[in-house]
């Protein structure tokens, strides 16, 4: 990241939000309190139907969690963003988002309509509700990032959250490759099991990103990555 703050926000806890990033800026987001989910999408805004690809972005870089290194990958084969910086180490893209229902069942029901700010949302509403925005719906949906959450699992083949996974000033950096559609929201991963409904702010930045040299860490990370990253200057050779 150079030069100064473009914009800093903080992401209220169970809420959501959505912005354009384009190619060539970063986007930090930081753990304030410690435990916190963020929850994402990503879209190609000239085109919405290229979207975020998880089963790709995993086989391609031979792993399961996210970190530094890592290029989030579209379902054409192109690079969204780079993880260029990451204080936690292990962020999942297995496990999709949380539910109304499911909520409900846990930490019992609320609503806007009597609780106001403290009523507890969901992931699966929070993206509809930023969805809806840009003319997309519940078809549009695709499996989703949870920033600052790990998923274990034990010997039997369970996952379970790791609710230590993530200290407060935890940070990860994305370098946008592309212009991106980017949704998101701060409600609970859909395995946390804490008896109270969890409500973790999340702190956002957004820099000028360094231009991507040639030995790049993120674009060598993979042999994979340099074809991702030769696909987008293809892309935009077009534009």
């Amino acid at each position: 990241m150079t030069g100064e703050v473009l914009y800093e926000y903080t992401l209220p806890a169970a809420s959501h939000w959505s912005l354009r990033l384009r190619r060539g800026t970063a986007l930090e987001l930081t753990d304030l309190e410690g435990g916190a989910n963020v929850g994402v999408l990503m879209y190609n805004p000239e085109n919405l139907l290229e979207r975020y690809n998880a089963p790709d972005t995993l086989k391609c870089q031979h792993t399961f969690k996210l970190t530094h290194g890592h290029c989030l990958y579209s379902d054409m084969g192109r690079i969204f963003a780079s993880i260029v910086e990451d204080t936690v180490g292990w962020h999942e893209t297995v496990c999709g988002t949380s539910h109304a229902d499911q909520v409900m069942q846990r930490w019992g029901a609320r609503d806007y309509q009597n609780d106001r700010n403290d009523w507890r949302q969901d992931g699966m509403s929070s993206f509809l509700v930023e969805l809806a925005k840009y003319g997309l719906g519940p078809k549009d949906m695709a499996a989703n990032l949870n920033f600052f959450s790990k998923v274990v699992v034990d010997n039997a083949g369970n996952l379970s959250l790791d609710e230590h996974n993530s200290p407060a000033g935890g940070r990860v950096v994305l370098r946008f490759e592309m212009d991106t559609l980017l949704v998101m929201h701060s409600c609970p991963h859909p395995m946390n099991a804490s008896p109270d409904y969890p409500r973790k702010p999340v702190g956002v930045r957004i820099f000028h990103a360094d231009p991507v040299a040639d030995d790049d860490y993120c674009k060598n990370f993979r042999l994979e990555n340099q074809r991702g990253f030769e696909n987008n200057r293809l892309y935009y050779l077009g534009t």
